[in-house]
């Protein structure tokens, strides 16, 4: 906690200007697992190799993920191939992410898509507790943004139902703080459910209580309006205050610096001393 956030609170600090509603704006919402992109260059394509045989799928993955620390993107992409075919979980993950990404492979969502549905179809009974959970938590976070936007030009239609199953699988089973976050979203804004902003505030605290600086900023602007759930100011502003000093880039964030400055311009002394109290029981709480 930044000295500067506890000083904010007694003293008071400069509203910026930015409207809620425009920081809402700029608030992420739930969308396919990578932003688009710039063209590919065609260097970065996998070109043909020679086939590799391996002993075993777990001999690729290794190869696969010291290739690809090397920076050899195309050789580990052939590896990861391999062990892919042989359904090893974290190939399929790391391939999905790669196709998503254009990271050393032409972008193509579609394949993606691909590897991760094949995950999730294999694995959506893993344990929590296993150390696969991650991987496969992700890729139905990951297929529910692609469900819900669609990819043009593919046999993957924009089924905002389907997205939901996909957030709410992951967020219930998982407990993963992006799909309820994104779950949370869709309950806020209506797409795919019917709008419910008591439910999202549920989905966006449990997110929050796991650190996810974008739901706690989002729960903090509902308590603090009311926004279909009772009103409560001071817990509100501990959120936001969570949130801003949680965030990682400046730039990106603006919003919830944004949020956070009008809600404390708006708030009475008597609201922000009792936020600062809840605040100083949460970090200690977490100790």
């Amino acid at each position: 906690m930044r000295t500067s956030s506890l000083i904010a609170f007694t003293l008071g600090v400069t509203l910026l200007g930015t409207s809620a509603s425009h920081a809402l704006d700029a608030a992420p919402r739930p969308q396919t697992i990578s932003p688009t992109l710039a063209p590919v260059t065609p260097a970065l394509a996998p070109a043909i190799r020679p086939s590799v045989k391996y002993d075993s799928a777990r001999e690729a993955l290794r190869n696969g993920m010291r290739d690809y620390n090397a920076g050899d993107k195309i050789g580990a992409a052939q590896a990861l191939e391999y062990a892919a075919g042989q359904g090893h979980t974290l190939a399929l993950w790391k391939l999905g992410r790669m196709y998503a990404d254009g990271d050393g492979v032409d972008h193509d969502d579609l394949k993606a898509f691909e590897y991760f549905s094949k995950l999730a179809d294999q694995n959506a009974d893993e344990s929590p507790d296993s150390p696969n959970a991650a991987v496969v938590s992700s890729a139905f976070v990951a297929l529910g943004g692609y469900f819900l936007e669609g990819i043009k030009g593919t046999y993957v239609a924009a089924n905002p139902s389907r997205a939901v199953e996909m957030f709410n699988y992951a967020a219930s089973y998982f407990s993963d703080p992006n799909a309820q976050y994104n779950l949370a979203r869709l309950y806020l804004e209506g797409t795919g459910v019917s709008k419910d902003a008591r439910r999202a505030a549920r989905w966006f605290n449990l997110a929050a209580e796991k650190g996810h600086h974008a739901s706690q900023a989002l729960l903090g602007h509902l308590l603090i309006t009311g926004q279909g759930v009772p009103r409560q100011r001071a817990k509100g502003l501990m959120w936001l205050t969570l949130a801003r000093e949680g965030s990682a880039d400046p730039v990106k964030d603006q919003w919830i610096e944004a949020l956070y400055d009008e809600a404390f311009a708006t708030a009475s002394e008597g609201d922000r001393k009792l936020a600062l109290a809840l605040l100083e029981q949460y970090i200690q709480s977490r100790r």
